[in-house]
């Protein structure tokens, strides 16, 4: 009794966590992924500084996993939350890794020998993995894990492990928590650009995501970090950002922003024209939102590096005899552009996390119209749900920055934290 569950561990839930352990309450940290650090995992930079994405988030995932008082449980989701506030029982179903988890020491030999080959959805789709394999290189816990589905029992991975860490078979556990209270992190899903069919993404080879753009630029990569057209591998002369791509859309009931995305392209802009300072690089927007600290600068960098900003929506992305083809009018000048993108990147909005329906069906805590959780205030109380002892933080509200997902992880901790202090003084 006393200890407190987050679930989800991505930045804000990592924060969460380690913020209740430094006060000396016990964590249970669930992942429903092989490995915990969440989407910023998968990006190259941040934003305002371009500071290595895993060089901040890797400590904290090593911290996370040396802690006394963390245990991690990936490839685990909740079932079931019962009783209230300091004395839930949670229902965890943690489903088969077919690898012996105390007996794996991360040395890949298994992936080298491994001769199946699918799509890395850590990649986004650009790059491949075996059919045994770690999600990245500084995946926390360090180990493998086998996709049984795609696994055609070859047996060479069992041959070449000397430590019979890895299961032929292997089945889902239950595991009962007892605590006081709990953090809900569970994060993002990026928006479906094959909604917009009008930009011909998975129509158009050389329209891809903002998502896919961070893989690629990202030196530990599909690519290495080289920037390069789909189509036919060449560098890109004309790179073009089309900007609220599943975002302030009341077609599609995604009125609000995203928060991200304008930082996102023009961090990625900047990317583009250091690696290659001869590519032009233009950003289509509708208003360009540089709110936070340092980010107004950021955004003048980019226009002193060449960088062009269109006020203006492109109707449609074309196929022509020379690759792509668009149409925008300059609202601020009235001008009608004809583009000839050789790379377009559709900067996708930030969606609630593809279970977050069902979470808050089974814990009886109410969503936003817009399907994020919903706080009992969104000005002034962001983290506390309707029902006593269950918070929620990072994006599992709203689309936030990193920044905003450290601060929201770490209100929510203080809260539960209490929660757990008071629990164990009665």
């Amino acid at each position: 009794m006393g200890d407190v569950v987050v679930i989800g561990a991505g930045i804000a839930g990592i924060q969460a966590a380690l913020d209740i352990a430094d006060h000396g309450i016990h964590v249970h940290l669930i992942e429903r992924e092989p490995s915990i650090g969440g989407h910023m995992a998968q990006l190259d930079k941040t934003f305002p500084t371009n500071d290595c994405s895993m060089c901040i988030l890797s400590p904290k995932m090593t911290d996370v996993k040396r802690h006394p008082l963390i245990t991690i449980h990936t490839c685990a989701e909740v079932e079931k939350i019962e009783g209230e506030v300091g004395h839930f029982l949670v229902t965890v179903k943690k489903y088969p890794r077919y690898v012996d988890e105390s007996a794996c020491n991360g040395c890949g030999d298994c992936v080298l020998v491994c001769p199946v080959e699918v799509y890395n959805r850590f990649d986004a789709g650009l790059g491949v993995r075996k059919a045994i394999y770690k999600p990245h290189p500084q995946s926390v816990p360090d180990i493998v894990i086998k996709d049984q589905e795609h696994c055609i029992e070859c047996g060479l991975c069992y041959d070449v492990c000397g430590l019979d860490a890895i299961k032929r078979k292997d089945e889902e556990k239950i595991i009962m928590i007892d605590a006081s209270s709990i953090v809900i992190s569970t994060g993002y899903t990026i928006f479906d650009a094959c909604s917009k069919t009008q930009f011909g993404y998975q129509v158009l080879p050389d329209v891809i995501t903002s998502l896919e753009l961070e893989r690629m630029i990202n030196s530990s990569g599909p690519t290495g970090g080289k920037i390069r057209r789909l189509s036919d591998g060449a560098v890109p002369k004309t790179v073009v950002f089309i900007q609220c791509v599943g975002s302030r859309d009341m077609t599609i009931n995604r009125p609000y922003c995203s928060c991200v995305c304008c930082m996102q392209a023009i961090k990625n802009a900047i990317l583009i024209k250091e690696k290659n300072p001869k590519t032009d690089v233009i950003i289509c927007y509708m208003d360009i939102r540089s709110y936070g600290k340092g980010y107004e600068e950021y955004y003048e960098r980019a226009k002193g590096m060449g960088i062009r900003f269109l006020r203006g929506m492109p109707s449609d992305v074309l196929a022509d005899r020379n690759g792509m083809i668009m149409q925008v009018e300059n609202s601020e000048t009235s001008e009608v552009l004809v583009l000839h993108p050789d790379l377009v990147v559709l900067s996708v909005g930030i969606g609630p996390a593809e279970n977050t329906g069902q979470i808050a069906e089974r814990f009886k805590i109410p969503l936003e119209e817009t399907g994020f959780f919903k706080p009992v205030h969104d000005a002034v109380d962001t983290v506390t749900t309707l029902r006593p002892g269950i918070y929620v933080a990072g994006t599992a509200t709203a689309p936030r920055d990193i920044p905003d997902s450290v601060a929201s992880g770490g209100s929510a901790a203080m809260r539960a934290y209490i929660d757990a202090v008071r629990t164990r003084s009665v």
